[in-house]
């Protein structure tokens, strides 16, 4: 598995129409799982989101076309890490830590992705690139600060699992990335979400036992999967074979500020001026990131090695 940087390509509008759809789309997933949880069990939730998402997908024949059997193992493991994991561990988590801590924690996925694309490509991210995703992150923990209710808190057990859901994405969108260069965005998001059908439905079906179906609850579920697992993903697919993916990551800096409106808007929740701040302060990060990292040319050592010749 290898996993893939930058592309150089320009950031214009066509990315940056992906980036604030995309952004619509997730920064609304904590209120529809806040929704969903109250009458279904976590457990169902992933089952919920990979089925309605591959049904939708279904629907789209470009989606349909094989893949090389040389590819089912990354497939499965993309169905765990990329989807089965963090589906189950973000409702589990959003119980004890509410949506705001959620939300500030899967901000820091650039933080955690720059690290996890150093490991897979071998290379130090640029002063800038750092700097950059650490802005953005810093816009998001002031919009969370400025946000959360002063009666609710975050327990060590659920950061735990919000954080390790991060690492789950970071990982995925190193090893999917080349997959959908290769076999196209498609297909590979439907091959995917299937194995993760296979991974969720045990817990999935055993959550159903003490779950109640009800009508805000479903409906939840169903625009959980078909739009943000379908439709959104494969969004976001398309966004990674164009700009890598760090940049693709700019989304994630966003969806605080649809969250913290959607709260205001839909729950009557107050907007502080600390919150105000804040998305000013992500929207600097998003901009900075959006930007290719200038990176060395590498050419050969007199001892056959390579060194990095600056620009």
């Amino acid at each position: 598995m290898s996993g893939s940087d930058d592309t150089g390509v320009r950031f214009g509008p066509p990315e940056w129409a992906l980036t604030l759809t995309m952004s619509a789309i997730w920064g609304s997933s904590f209120l529809l799982m806040a929704i969903a949880i109250d009458d279904v069990s976590p457990s169902v939730v992933p089952l919920a989101r990979v089925a309605f998402g591959a049904l939708a997908l279904t629907l789209v024949p470009a989606a349909r076309r094989r893949l090389p059997r040389a590819e089912l193992p990354r497939i499965v493991f993309l169905g765990l890490v990329w989807m089965a994991a963090p589906f189950l561990l973000f409702p589990l988590a959003v119980e004890t830590t509410g949506s705001a801590v959620a939300g500030m924690v899967n901000g820091a996925l650039p933080v955690v992705t720059v690290a996890v694309t150093a490991l897979f490509v071998r290379r130090r991210p640029t002063a800038f690139r750092t700097a950059a995703v650490v802005v953005g992150f810093a816009g998001i923990a002031l919009i969370s600060f400025g946000s959360v209710r002063t009666d609710s808190g975050a327990d060590a057990r659920g950061i735990a699992m919000l954080v390790g859901a991060v690492v789950c994405y970071a990982v995925a969108v190193n090893v999917s990335t080349p997959m959908q260069r290769r076999h196209g965005t498609l297909p590979v998001l439907l091959h995917v979400q299937l194995a993760a059908v296979l991974w969720t439905l045990p817990a999935g079906l055993d959550g159903l036992a003490d779950s109640t179906l009800t009508i805000p609850a479903v409906t939840s579920l169903v625009v959980l999967g078909a739009v943000g697992t379908g439709f959104a993903f494969a969004l976001y697919g398309v966004l990674l074979a164009r700009t890598g993916p760090v940049r693709g990551m700019i989304g994630v800096f966003f969806t605080p500020i649809v969250a913290t409106v959607l709260g205001v808007v839909v729950r009557s929740e107050p907007l502080g001026l600390l919150a105000v701040v804040g998305m000013f302060v992500v929207i600097a990060g998003a901009v900075m990131t959006s930007r290719p990292d200038r990176l060395p040319i590498v050419v050969p050592a007199p001892d056959g090695a390579t060194s990095p010749a600056p620009r």
